[in-house]
């Protein structure tokens, strides 16, 4: 063969010298070009490819096969003073989809939609409605399906490319209802919020709080999320997770309410709209708050078609509203407490001073009547017994001789007129009124016979339930006003003490021990005297002291007797209830204010409080009390 090789390529050779050869050379030239074209087009592709753009190659090859997943950290949990769970996670199964893997979609969505009872229009209109998030994004399809739903869904997963279902934890609210107001509700955050700084760790889909201690403890109460980098099928399956990091679970708040008591307050407000409250004297605890007519807030969290929002929105009793700090109602007598302590301070009266009540009290052209006006009135009668019995003319000659202003600086010092500090959004001021807020509000001046309203607490006078509970609980240790606090602890998972509670002094009364002493007796006299508005729940066991309350809810013509109407207009015009109250009277550790919207009476409020104050030291008013906490 080696000797053979000279010889082909001698004949070659001869070949392109014969003659015609130039076309031959030609033709062998321009396939030698075409070859090499070819081979540097090639190398330079590849060259290209692997060297300028392989890094970006790379991880685009990896992306299609390795994808980074979030996991929502769980909520932390919140208990009562007693360790009692009230709201927890449960996990819920979200199905999603991602696009990129379904492909067909279409047939994607058909045939799930056969399996979920949903129309793939339907479907298909909740992918429209969450596109624009990347190639991989996985789009929610329907949230919490349930484990019946999930097992079919699994059972047919070969049928459905890019289809999954995602564990995510769902806020469960153990007791419905209870507390919900306090507690508080999540929901989807939305646009503006997501603008916002503190939730800078949050993204589209996200459940925060809304309200109460749910939203105001937001940061606590979160956790922070974690990750995983995962191995997929062609089909979007996770066969193997390369990488983890846990997500860290929220901090468990432990509230100061007592779930029994909370539950006998909301108990007692069934069928009622208005607002149940009880503080330990002693420290401002917040041992319940009641406000109904209530919600349930696992709607929030389930979700909730637009008519059962608008029955909510819409209904006329406010449902959503927490009245026990942002419904202003006028105090009636139980601001009568504030008149005595600056008529006592001012030296207007003093223990010994008698007033003579006939049942009307005559200023100017006007006679500003007594509730007692049809029996002839209260005749003579100290501020003692004037508290006892809630005489209006005891009080309308006190608080013409101190003036709205005077009156007024002692219901600011004792911290009415401005909200409490209570650690729950969106709390009301309540109103003060004096002689210069008419003046820039109406541009008019005071009147005097006005100041005898304000002295019953009627008038341009408003006060919060929460306020009544912070000023009677005052009245009750002595004269410190503390402020209101709902959380006693917050601890990390771990266990670790993050807060705890202490009593927060907002400064003392502005009155003396010598006239809180003389209120005191007044107030106990207000159960325990034989003619005091709440007699009726004068216990054996458990020395209660109180104030009866009854304010207008709508001006009215004196003298005028019920008209024909419907129930609903009949009750529009009745009376909003009141009653504050404190136990054991000679050492409060409970302090109680029961209120009711167009509840008549101030002495109907007394029996719920009396139900309050005996679950909470144990009293049945027939044997030994047992003093809790």
């Amino acid at each position: 063969m080696v000797k053979d090789s000279p010889n082909l390529l001698s004949r070659f050779d001869s070949i392109l010298q014969a003659p015609g050869a130039d076309r031959y050379r030609q033709r062998i030239l321009f396939v030698l070009l075409v070859v090499s074209v070819a081979f540097f087009v090639l190398i330079g592709r590849l060259f290209y490819l692997q060297v300028i753009q392989g890094e970006a190659l790379r991880q685009q090859s990896e992306s299609n096969s390795i994808r980074l997943q979030s996991i929502s950290p769980t909520r932390g949990l919140i208990y009562d003073r007693n360790g009692n769970l009230l709201v927890d996670d449960r996990p819920s199964f979200d199905l999603t989809i991602v696009l990129k893997d379904a492909k067909p979609v279409a047939r994607t969505i058909e045939t799930l939609s056969k399996y979920i009872d949903e129309s793939p229009e339907s479907l298909m209109e909740k992918i429209e409605q969450q596109k624009g998030g990347g190639p991989y994004q996985s789009i929610m399809l329907k949230k919490d399906i349930g484990r019946d739903l999930l097992a079919v869904v699994e059972t047919h997963k070969y049928d459905l490319p890019g289809i999954s279902v995602q564990v995510k934890p769902l806020r469960n609210y153990e007791e419905g209802k209870l507390a919900a107001h306090l507690i508080g509700y999540l929901g989807e955050i939305n646009a503006t919020e997501l603008s916002k700084k503190k939730y800078s760790a949050n993204r589209v889909g996200d459940f925060i709080g809304k309200v109460g201690i749910e939203k105001v403890y937001e940061k606590y109460l979160r956790g922070e999320r974690g990750g995983q980098q995962v191995e997929v099928s062609a089909l979007g399956r996770v066969f193997r997770v390369l990488k983890k990091v846990d997500p860290t679970p929220g901090d468990n708040i432990s509230l100061t309410i007592d779930e029994k008591l909370q539950k006998k307050a909301e108990e007692l407000l069934e069928g009622k709209a208005g607002a149940i409250a009880a503080m330990d004297p002693r420290t401002g605890e917040i041992l319940a708050m009641a406000s109904s007519p209530s919600f349930d807030p696992n709607a929030f969290v389930t979700g909730m078609s637009f008519g059962e929002w608008n029955d909510l929105s819409s209904n006329p009793y406010r449902p959503l509203e927490n009245k026990a700090i942002q419904g202003e109602y006028p105090p009636g007598s139980i601001y009568k407490i504030i008149v005595a302590m600056a008529g006592l301070e001012e030296g207007v009266v003093d223990q010994n001073t008698v007033f003579n009540c006939t049942g009307a009290y005559y200023f100017g052209n006007r006679s500003f009547r007594c509730w007692r006006w049809k029996y002839g009135g209260h005749g003579n009668i100290s501020l003692v017994q004037a508290l006892a019995q809630s005489c209006d003319v005891y009080f309308y000659m006190v608080g013409q001789e101190l003036g709205v202003d005077r009156i007024a600086w002692y219901a600011t010092a004792s911290g009415l007129g401005e909200p409490t500090g209570i650690d729950l959004d969106h709390e009301a001021s309540g109103l003060i009124p004096t002689a210069a807020w008419k003046k820039r509000r109406f541009k008019e001046a005071w009147q005097p016979g006005e100041t005898l309203s304000i002295a019953i607490g009627q008038g341009y006078d408003l006060m919060t339930p929460i306020q009544a509970l912070c000023m009677i609980a005052s009245v009750a240790n002595g004269g410190e006003r503390y402020k209101p606090q709902v959380v006693k602890s917050i601890k990390s998972a771990e266990g670790e003490v993050l807060f705890q509670a202490e009593p927060v002094s907002l400064g003392r009364l502005p009155v003396s021990r010598e006239t809180l002493d003389l209120v005191k007796k007044g107030l106990r006299e207000v159960v325990a005297g034989a003619h005091g508005t709440a007699h009726a729940i004068d216990l054996p066991d458990i020395a209660i002291s109180g104030k009866t309350g009854s304010a207008q809810a709508v001006g009215r013509k004196e003298d005028s007797e019920q008209e024909d109407g419907s129930e609903e207009e009949s009750n529009a015009i009745k009376d909003h209830a009141w009653f504050v109250a404190y136990a054991p009277s000679d050492q409060p550790r409970i302090a109680v204010v029961v209120f009711v919207e167009h509840g008549e009476h101030g002495a109907w409020m007394a029996p719920p409080a009396k139900e309050m104050i005996q679950t909470y030291l144990g009293g049945d008013g027939e044997g030994k009390t047992v003093v809790v906490g």
